[in-house]
């Protein structure tokens, strides 16, 4: 009963044996999952910008890289543009969780609209952290994925400082003055073990660079990688929920499969496929930062109605962090 691996190989589950006594389904449920703290808060902001200002109210870029989430505040009026020319002078807008570089903010301005900053808590201290570099005179590197709208806002922070690497190979064929300071900073979502590998690299070739104080990676991309590391271990097959412009979902999938665990990435139950799976299959289950769990319990719904799956969750790691919320929806 083998199935296929990403790479086109075969793949063995690990109870598919002889003799192996367990005939049902076992789904492992990582904990933790899904929405982040900065997610919370920037879904909060605008379901209470709705309620405070009606439609049409605008946000520039999706909210959080949801498909599930975009298309619900769609249907209740929300407009998700890429243009602030697109929002109408005056007109209430929200920044997403990602947050926009210096000269969007100061078009809004110039536009007249009542912009609402939902960027999360760890994407500003990274923004900060470049501001500061760059007026005490280092060359930034950005250790970061080309296009993502948080590399885009940061890079906009000090565009003449800036330099974007994303692999080993980038790091490479950087040509810096020997006398010239240098920092790097990270983007929030990265896989942590190829961040490392591009850290270490950048402190080979240049032995004066500096970094944050503390690491940028933000600490809930961080559990939701370990607790992959941790399942992957016990599992046979790595369902990850998170649509396909996540980078930190992306990273879930791609961790699990470097452990040789198949893994795939879904938005829903829609897109899952009977025929990845057999009744004895040990299957874990994780969602990235900006999935709803709504969808999680869907799948795992979905699981149990045609394998009649048993349940167990895995904490592997406790959040209890909170971000308050942006000072025009804050309560008095």
């Amino acid at each position: 009963m083998a199935i296929p691996g990403e790479s086109g190989g075969i793949f063995y589950p690990r109870d598919c044996h002889p003799g192996a006594l367990r005939i049902f389904m076992q789904i492992l449920l990582a904990q933790p999952r899904g929405f982040c703290a900065g997610v919370n808060m920037a879904i909060r902001s605008l379901e209470l910008a709705l309620e405070a200002f009606g439609t049409p109210l605008y946000v520039y870029h999706e909210i959080v890289h949801n498909r599930r989430v975009v298309e619900d505040f769609q249907r209740r009026g929300v407009v998700f543009v890429d243009d602030l020319a697109e929002i109408p002078e005056g007109a209430y807008m929200l920044y997403s969780a990602h947050g926009v570089s210096p000269e969007i903010r100061r078009q809004a301005a110039a536009r007249g609209l009542k912009t609402i900053d939902a960027t999360c808590p760890l994407v500003i201290k990274v923004h900060r952290e470049a501001v500061r570099f760059a007026r005490e005179g280092y060359v930034i590197i950005l250790i970061g994925h080309a296009g993502h709208d948080e590399v885009i806002g940061t890079m906009g922070e000090a565009p003449e400082a800036m330099r974007l690497v994303q692999t080993v190979a980038d790091v490479d064929r950087l040509e810096i003055a020997p006398l010239q300071k240098i920092a790097y900073l990270t983007q929030t979502t990265l896989s942590v073990d190829d961040a490392a590998a591009v850290i270490r690299r950048l402190r080979q070739r240049f032995p004066q660079i500096v970094g944050p104080a503390r690491d940028d990676i933000c600490y809930a991309t961080q559990n939701r990688q370990e607790a992959v590391k941790v399942l992957a271990a016990e599992a046979d097959f790595v369902l990850v929920v998170g649509s396909r412009n996540s980078s930190n979902s992306q990273r879930l999938a791609e961790l699990a499969r470097s452990c040789n665990v198949p893994a795939v990435l879904i938005d829903g139950p829609a897109d899952i496929d009977v025929k990845w799976f057999r009744p004895e299959m040990t299957v874990a289950i994780t969602a990235g930062a900006s999935a709803p769990e709504t969808v999680v319990q869907q799948c795992v719904a979905w699981l149990q109605e045609r394998f009649s799956a048993t349940v167990a969750t895995r904490q592997i790691r406790e959040e209890q962090v909170r971000f308050p919320l942006p000072d025009p929806l804050t309560p008095p």
